[in-house]
């Protein structure tokens, strides 16, 4: 289908986008270049990978260290995504299946959906070119065997959007506890990596800055299209 269509985050037509990722059937390649404040991931990303849908994320090499983002990344890298990073992305952009390219508009709050061929193929190329170049994120993640199941879980709180205070009242343990279990994950995660710009143990306030959202009762933010 060849049609192009300007999306605002409360049009019809992001429902429909939203739909596009969440039925994704094959893969997923998503470019960020983390200007502004940039929404990372959704919660379609997270059971699109349970359902076996191959992720590819590029962002820049800052996001090893960035507060907040690095324990977002190892917790989508922990759950099968591969995550490569290069000194600067220069474009925000998602792909699913090859056949929809999502891009940022000129307009605030506004994104545009690409099902035509020449738009979608043209940034698939710049996707794979910049892929071939990039560094990843963390090596053997997924087989780092040591990696508790209690672990995975906290991560996975995280990267649907909760704060340290709401994953660790989910988790019935201190909000101390948790910044500790993930700056502990990040130093595993770099010696995995075996690179020299391997993610870095998050700062001491703590690996998630991003303020819940007061509208829902557990704590974790609600993310936008």
């Amino acid at each position: 289908m060849n049609t192009l269509s300007l999306v605002r985050s409360d049009s019809p037509v992001s429902v429909g986008v939203e739909a596009k990722l969440a039925s994704a059937t094959s893969e997923v390649m998503i470019a960020r270049s983390l200007t502004g404040r940039p929404v990372l991931f959704h919660q379609a990303d997270h059971d699109n990978l349970r359902r076996g849908v191959r992720y590819r994320v590029l962002v820049p090499d800052h996001a090893r260290t960035a507060h907040g983002i690095s324990a977002r990344l190892g917790a989508l890298a922990l759950a099968g995504a591969d995550i490569r990073t290069m000194p600067k992305v220069p474009l925000d952009a998602l792909i699913v299946d090859r056949t929809l390219t999502v891009l940022p508009a000129g307009r605030r709050d506004s994104v545009a959906a690409f099902e035509l061929a020449s738009v979608v193929t043209t940034t698939v190329e710049l996707f794979e070119r910049m892929w071939q170049t990039a560094v990843p994120f963390t090596a053997a993640v997924a087989s780092a065997g040591d990696v508790t199941d209690r672990e995975r879980e906290l991560l996975t709180l995280l990267f649907a959007g909760c704060t340290d205070e709401a994953a660790a009242a989910r988790l019935n343990i201190s909000v101390r506890t948790v910044r500790r279990t993930v700056s502990q994950l990040m130093d595993r995660l770099a010696r995995a990596a075996g690179s020299r710009q391997a993610p870095r143990r998050p700062t001491a306030a703590g690996c998630s800055t991003t303020p819940a959202d007061v509208s829902r009762p557990d704590g974790c933010v609600a993310v936008p299209p």
